[in-house]
Formats: C-alpha cells, sequence, structure tokens
C-alpha cells in the first residue's frame, strides 16, 4: 500500500508522535453511530477530534460507504474544530474502499476492484428490492465494491428482521442464477466449480453481500498498513464494535503481534474466549445494559480523560 494522499495544503502527520500509547480501530455502526438514527451524538464526534488532535491515531474499520463516513464521521468531526495537521483513516466496505481525512476534506478515494460484487448481479438486487421488498429497506446507491441493503428507519426492527430472512434467500438464489458460489451463516451453496467467493452477511440493520475476502481483518491490516505509510506504529490498539464479526480486527492485530484489548458493545450475542482481554461497558462500572454508542462514547470518553491532557 503507498503512502496515504491528503488534499492540497493540509499538512499531514506534522504533529502525530512515532509511536502513541493507543490506537484506536472502531467500527462504526453501534460503536460510534446510533444503529436507530444512523447519526453520531456530538459528544462522541468531540471526543474522537480531541482525541485525534492529541496524536491518538483514530481509524475507521466499517462496511459503511466513504459516503458515510464523509456525511456522519468527517464533516461533523471538521465542524467541531478538527485542527490542521491532524489526520483519519477511513476504511470501508470490510477493507475494500478507504480513504483519509484532514481539516481540509478528504483524500482521494482509493477502491480494490477485484474485491467488488459482479455489476450485473448488484444491478438484479436493485430490481429485486424495488419490486419486492422496498416497503421495508432501500438498496445503498453509495457502495463502490459491495452490494448492501438497510432497513428504513421507520420500520420497526422486528419487521424488517423478518423480511431480511426472505431477501437473503432471494438473494442467495440471485447467485446461483448468476453462477456465483455463496455463503451465508452455515449455508454454503458452491458454483460449478466447488468454490465460494460471495458472502451474504446480515446484521441487525442490514445486509451485505461481498466477497469472502473482505472483512474486519483485513481492515485491521489495512489500518496498520496506513499508520506504517506515516512512520507510525502504535504501543497497543483498542478495537471497537458490536458483533461476532469484529473481533476478527482483534484477531488480526494479536496474530501479528500487536498488543490488544477489544471492546464489545454488544455483548449479548455472547463473549468468545480470546487469547488476549475483552472489555465491555461494566468494565466502565456501567450497567450491562449500557450498549451501543451509549457504550462506545463511554469509552471513548474514558480514554480521553486518561490520554489527553
Amino acid at each position: 500500500m503507498t503512502a496515504p494522499e491528503f488534499p492540497a495544503g493540509s499538512t499531514p502527520d506534522v504533529r502525530l508522535p512515532s509511536a502513541p500509547p493507543l490506537a484506536l480501530l472502531l467500527d462504526v455502526d453501534g460503536p460510534v453511530a446510533s444503529p436507530l438514527t444512523r447519526d453520531v451524538k456530538p459528544e462522541i464526534i468531540a471526543d474522537l477530534v480531541a482525541l485525534a488532535s492529541a496524536g491518538i491515531p483514530v481509524i475507521f474499520n466499517t462496511g459503511r460507504s466513504d459516503a458515510f463516513i464523509r456525511e456522519q464521521v468527517m464533516e461533523p468531526m471538521i465542524a467541531a474544530g478538527m485542527p490542521g495537521g491532524t489526520v483519519i483513516h477511513a476504511i470501508c466496505e470490510k477493507g475494500a474502499v478507504w480513504f483519509s481525512y484532514t481539516a481540509t476534506g478528504p483524500g482521494p478515494i482509493h477502491v480494490d476492484r477485484e474485491l467488488a460484487v459482479p455489476t450485473a448481479y448488484g444491478d438484479d438486487v436493485r430490481r429485486l428490492v424495488a419490486e419486492d421488498y422496498s416497503a421495508h429497506m432501500f438498496f445503498d446507491e453509495t457502495k463502490r465494491a459491495m452490494v448492501s441493503v438497510e432497513q428504513h428507519i421507520e420500520v420497526a426492527n422486528a419487521d424488517y428482521l423478518a423480511e431480511q430472512k426472505l431477501f437473503d434467500t432471494d438473494a442467495m438464489d440471485l447467485m446461483a442464477r448468476h453462477g456465483l458460489g455463496v455463503v451465508r451463516l452455515e449455508h454454503h451453496a458452491p458454483n460449478s466449480d466447488d468454490e465460494v467467493d460471495y458472502r451474504v452477511d446480515p446484521t441487525i440493520i442490514s445486509t451485505d453481500i461481498e466477497s469472502v475476502r473482505l472483512g474486519k481483518d483485513l481492515g485491521a491490516s489495512r489500518a496498520v498498513e496506513l499508520l506504517a505509510a506515516q512512520g507510525i506504529t502504535p504501543q497497543a490498539w483498542r478495537t471497537v464494535g458490536d458483533s461476532r464479526t469484529d473481533y476478527a480486527m482483534a484477531d488480526w492485530l494479536h496474530h501479528n503481534d500487536h498488543p490488544v484489548k477489544h471492546v464489545d458493545v454488544r455483548p449479548a450475542d455472547g463473549v468468545p474466549v480470546k487469547p488476549y482481554a475483552v472489555l465491555t461497558a461494566t468494565d466502565l462500572d456501567l450497567g450491562a445494559d449500557v450498549i451501543h454508542d451509549d457504550a462506545g462514547g463511554a469509552f471513548l470518553r474514558s480514554w480521553r480523560e486518561s490520554l489527553v491532557s
């Protein structure tokens, strides 16, 4: 990976320490953005700006598109007074898309085209949603490599989840008609060459259809490379997520000898046994009912209080 490019006139990394005590690798939906409203609380934005301004690397590792990050995270951070010289990296679509931004705006968007879902399949999913599922979900037109559908905010989540199962089945059937191998959870449907190249990945508010090579571990790898290109090697990492798949961030970092602790802001799914520490809201003396961006915000605040003078 080449060194990150930045908008003209910006002065990236001039004040960043080469060995910060901590780096943050953050899932967005859940820990940072509310899964109900999809936006980010001003106090979370303020803590992100304070941490990044103090030289703590802040990297987003998300299935969301670069457009979502620009609108819901980048623009509010810039408006909150993110100083010049502060660099934020955003790894989107589970590693297929990435860009960096400063107080002057975003740099170039990088897309790994080899990891993109075939355009013809995406077109068929768009038609499927329009014809059969538009009352509960919408086709995300901002994705560059993945194909994603998402729950309408005004729809009850229980109703969406019931429709999601039907949609996911139809999406799997479409894969077969395109001659593509696909997996959804434990259901494998290889292509004629007995290969599975794509994944149907349901979340609590969306379904992502993606290359099986994408994942939060790929995002973690890209994050380390982006910091290395700036000459930055963090002393330790904190990864934050709200699902089992987010543990792949910490798994990759631990496997590659980076000290890491993982924060699970929705531990009701069950906390797996890991060779690194796993933190939840109870570690901040908060109730087990404190989840999602309430828990994510509490951890950001605790790191700001301990790391920012």
